[in-house]
């Protein structure tokens, strides 16, 4: 199967998670994109969303379906999202859309957390891709000096700014093997807005595509 019939198999399933009356948390990435396309089918069930990035935004506007403030959200009972991995305790490496910020706070907020993702991004160890964090520009080099001494290679991502007005470093080389401490150790590196290591806050279910079809793991 290609990978994109992977990506929409989960995609996909997460619709039967999401509930009538609903507010769902929606994430960002090509899986993600087959998940709005699924929400579609049953928007007037659901009463609204809340956007990680403006990309997805745009997605689900065009399909009219709304999208609210979280600010003006007591409780987000769900949230969707991909991964670019994911390990056996649902922990992830996310940001490769560079929506890492607006994720980790949806994350945040919602009472459960579902991940979508096609087999490939099934990691027993994190660390097979780029670490992403989110960078106030000015700290730039300061916080490349930081990743440094904990044994990253930082680059810079060129020609992207996040929607928050931010940079991205993807991060080589680091060791993950304690990625709920690491999480903290680069959260504490002033000037970093936020790593995409989701470790201490982990998706509490996991839709992976596969060729046997969508595999359902749980904490």
């Amino acid at each position: 199967m290609m990978k994109n019939e992977l990506k929409k198999a989960a995609g996909w399933a997460a619709l039967e998670y999401v509930m009538p009356g609903m507010i769902v948390g929606v994430g960002t990435g090509s899986t993600i994109a087959y998940f709005i396309d699924a929400l579609a089918s049953i928007k007037y069930q659901i009463a609204g969303t809340v956007s990680s990035s403006e990309v997805s935004s745009a997605r689900l506007a065009s399909y009219g379906i709304p999208i609210l403030d979280l600010n003006k959200i007591k409780i987000l009972s769900l949230y969707i999202d991909g991964a670019d991995e994911i390990n056996d305790k649902l922990q992830m490496i996310k940001g490769k859309g560079a929506a890492l910020t607006r994720e980790k706070i949806i994350a945040a907020v919602s009472d459960y957390f579902i991940c979508v993702a096609d087999e490939s991004k099934k990691v027993n160890v994190l660390g097979h891709v780029p670490l992403p964090i989110e960078v106030i520009p000015m700290a730039q080099k300061y916080v490349e000096r930081q990743l440094m001494q904990l044994g990253g290679l930082p680059q810079y991502r060129q020609n992207v700014i996040t929607d928050n007005g931010n940079i991205i470093l993807d991060v080589y080389h680091l060791d993950i093997s304690d990625p709920t401490l690491l999480e903290k150790e680069i959260n504490a590196v002033t000037g970093v807005v936020t790593v995409g290591l989701f470790a201490n806050r982990g998706a509490d279910m996991a839709l992976i595509g596969t060729t046997e079809g969508v595999k359902i793991f749980t904490k």
